[in-house]
This record gives C-alpha cells, sequence and structure tokens, in this order.
C-alpha cells in the first residue's frame, strides 16, 4: 500500500467527503420507512453478506499488512508484533462499545413485527435509544473510512459502499419505531440520518487528535486498529444481521461476491 505521511487540503477533504456520504446512508434506511418500502430478505442477504466480504477481505489483504509496512519504517523487525496488537487493539475497542450498549437496544437485528405491538411511549423511546446506540457504533466506523481514503480515495471507496450498505438497516432499525410512536415518517426519517452523521464526526474528531502526530507510526497503527475494527463489525454485525433474514445462502453468496469484487479491485490498481 502505497500511503503518503503527509496530506494537502484536497485529500482531506475527498476524505471526509467519503466518510460524510458513508454516514448519511442511514438515512436511506429512514427513506425507506418514510416512503413504506422494504427490501426483500434476499437483497438485504445478499448486500450484507457483500459488505461484510469487503470489509474482511479488505482488512485482511491490505489495511493490516499495509499498516505493517508503515511500521516496517519505524520498527524494523518488531513491525509484525506492533501490527497485530493493534489490530487487536481494534477489535477489542468496537467489542467494549458494542458491550456498553443495552442488549435490548443494540441494533443487531432487524425490527420485527411485534414492535407494531408495544405502547407508543415503549416504542419512542426504543427509537430513540436505538439511534443513540447506532450513533456510538458509526464513530468509529467514520473514523476507519477516513484514515482509509486517507490513504488511498480508490480503496476507500468501496469500504464506504460496504459501510453504507450497512447503515441501510440501521436507519430502518431507528426509523420504524419512532414512525410508530409519533405518526411522523419524514421526521423519524430524519432522526435515522442524524444518527449516521456519528460516522464524520468520527472522522472529524479521530483526525484532529491523530494529524500533530501523523508518520509512519500513527499511519501503521491506524490502518491495524482500523482493519480489527472493519472485522469485528463483519462478524458481530452484518453477518448474524444477514443470516438473520432467513436467507442463509443468499448471505454466504454476498461473502464471496463481494470478497471476488475486491480482489479484481485490487489487481486492477496495482
Amino acid at each position: 500500500m502505497d500511503i503518503g505521511h503527509t496530506f494537502d487540503a484536497h485529500a482531506v477533504t475527498v476524505a471526509f467527503s467519503i466518510a460524510l456520504l458513508a454516514g448519511v446512508s442511514t438515512g436511506l434506511g429512514g427513506l425507506l420507512v418514510a416512503l413504506k418500502s422494504k427490501p426483500t430478505n434476499r437483497f438485504l442477504a445478499g448486500s450484507l453478506g457483500f459488505s461484510a466480504g469487503v470489509m474482511v477481505y479488505i482488512s485482511l489483504v491490505e489495511l493490516l499488512p499495509g499498516g505493517i509496512d508503515d511500521l516496517a519504517e519505524v520498527y524494523g523487525g518488531r513491525a509484525s508484533l506492533y501490527g497485530v496488537l493493534a489490530f487487536f487493539a481494534g477489535v477489542l475497542l468496537i467489542a467494549v462499545i458494542d458491550r456498553l450498549v443495552p442488549e435490548a437496544i443494540n441494533p443487531h437485528e432487524f425490527p420485527d413485527e411485534r414492535s407494531r405491538d408495544r405502547a407508543r411511549s415503549t416504542m419512542m423511546r426504543a427509537g430513540l435509544l436505538t439511534g443513540v446506540a447506532i450513533a456510538i457504533h458509526n464513530f468509529p466506523e467514520g473514523f476507519a473510512t477516513f484514515i482509509a481514503a486517507l490513504g488511498d480515495p480508490q480503496l476507500a471507496l468501496p469500504i464506504a459502499a460496504a459501510i453504507a450498505i450497512h447503515n441501510i438497516p440501521e436507519g430502518i432499525a431507528v426509523a420504524v419505531p419512532l414512525r410508530e410512536a409519533t405518526g411522523k415518517k419524514w421526521a423519524a426519517a430524519g432522526w435515522a440520518t442524524l444518527s449516521g452523521l456519528a460516522e464524520p464526526l468520527g472522522a472529524a474528531i479521530g483526525f484532529l487528535v491523530l494529524m500533530p502526530f501523523m508518520g509512519p507510526a500513527t499511519l501503521g497503527l491506524s490502518f491495524a486498529a482500523v482493519a480489527g475494527i472493519m472485522v469485528f463489525i463483519s462478524f458481530d454485525k452484518l453477518l448474524p444481521s444477514a443470516i438473520a433474514t432467513g436467507q442463509h445462502h443468499h448471505s454466504v453468496y454476498g461473502v464471496v461476491a463481494g470478497m471476488a469484487l475486491m480482489a479484481a479491485s485490487l489487481i486492477a490498481l496495482s
């Protein structure tokens, strides 16, 4: 991975724009709810599986090795050790965030029909808390997208697309209970969009914190940690949600297709 260690304003703007586009895709889920449309289970299973395939492949084949290459400029033979430690630190970070979100509002499953029978006050609370939970989850995803785009915008586009795809059902998870509680479908869609804006916020704060320390070591550790975050998201969020649709085979087909597309794109870019 050829990653520069100095970034001009244009590179930062492009990277932030990609993170922003990934984040606002949560609003597409809210839009689907507002329009009373619902994707088929096969489409959701395939799309979520595809996202997982993209993110796992790019994390293990490109981001982690690229991070270790950067670390080698500073740490030499210890680069692999530090890269692996950073990878699992990323896993631990997102796992801790995941555990801090109460089980009842953790957005791992699609909203089911039983939610329609709950009291409106319960629906309102569920929708708002789910929005907060998703925002917490989206924060490190925004940094992950941003740091990848900062290194290589072409490489970051499929990552952003993968995150955008899995943000759509998260938007649905926020909008459905709020629509049922308030009867205001467009307001519910707006709240879903707002929850996704944690991604560009994560990108901005992450960059401002790291900017004074940008260099081979910082970038290498960041890429390795981002790889861990993405792998955890794929195994903990994307695949379980895909399987929950009841379309197991389409989930697997999506994973393979995502990996194949990323392999082809990396070969084409090399």
